[in-house]
């Protein structure tokens, strides 16, 4: 469903030229869900935003089911693929309902029977239609990514790009956000890409991951390994170690790799 191939992207020029993502290669198959780990300024992040024509990328291709993506990306493109971003009360727009947050992208694709859409998505992310006419600042942390996931969904995408979905949530809430992921995959069949420095949520969450260090790809491996600490790279042991919580005498053995 989507491959990456010798991607690489970069910020800046000349001597401030920063080299995010560095000649990175993976794929996802159909239905999967596939976690980038790492920590902040790996390029997890940027790889989500190139895949989403967000940033452009300097070098090698990203394909959507098997067909290269050009630099612009089409509105058939963006009934595919759409993005579920860390901040939800940044990506709502605050002086609009919550009526014209979701009707909008029907409104740009010309799809019709609109509020019975709305409705159902409303439902879908387990929001009652009474939500319609509410502005995001009138909303919980919880209910607004929950509005944010209705966005997406709203377009039926083959695949959604998750960028760090709870991480500005309370604890209390981000597993009823995962487990809403989670029964939506298995509904839909949609096809995740998942940015997380939570491996607790990668492991819930992915089939595969990725860790990424520097912009570059470390290794590619099953979720399972996480409970094992079966990983092969010893950057990607050393994250696993430092995710269980701050411990003086396992940070001292870290090597500066």
């Amino acid at each position: 469903m989507i491959e990456l191939n010798n991607l690489s992207v970069v910020f800046g020029e000349v001597d401030n030229r920063v080299l995010a993502v560095d000649q990175v290669s993976l794929h996802v198959e159909a239905g999967e869900s596939f976690g980038l780990v790492g920590e902040s300024g790996s390029g997890k992040s940027t790889i989500l935003r190139a895949v989403a024509g967000l940033v452009n990328s300097a070098g090698g291709t990203i394909s959507i089911e098997g067909k290269p993506l050009g630099q612009q990306r089409d509105k058939s493109f963006y009934a595919k693929v759409q993005m579920v971003f860390q901040d939800p009360f940044g990506s709502l727009h605050p002086k609009h309902t919550i009526d014209r947050i979701l009707t909008e992208p029907l409104v740009v694709h010309g799809i019709e029977d609109r509020e019975a859409k709305v409705r159902a998505v409303l439902e879908q992310v387990q929001l009652g239609p009474s939500f319609r006419f509410r502005y995001p600042h009138q909303l919980s942390g919880g209910q607004r990514q929950r509005i944010a996931i209705a966005r997406a969904l709203i377009l039926r995408p083959r695949i959604i790009l998750l960028d760090e979905p709870t991480s500005a949530l309370d604890v209390s809430i981000q597993a009823e956000i995962l487990n809403l992921l989670d029964d939506i995959r298995t509904e839909m069949g949609v096809t995740y890409l998942l940015v997380s420095h939570d491996l607790g949520v990668v492991a819930h969450m992915c089939n595969r991951f990725a860790v990424m260090r520097q912009g570059k790809l470390v290794e590619v491996a099953e979720s399972a390994n996480l409970g094992t600490g079966a990983l092969a790279h010893p950057y990607s042991r050393q994250l696993l170690l430092a995710s269980k919580g701050y411990d003086r005498a396992v940070i001292d053995t870290f090597a500066d790799l």
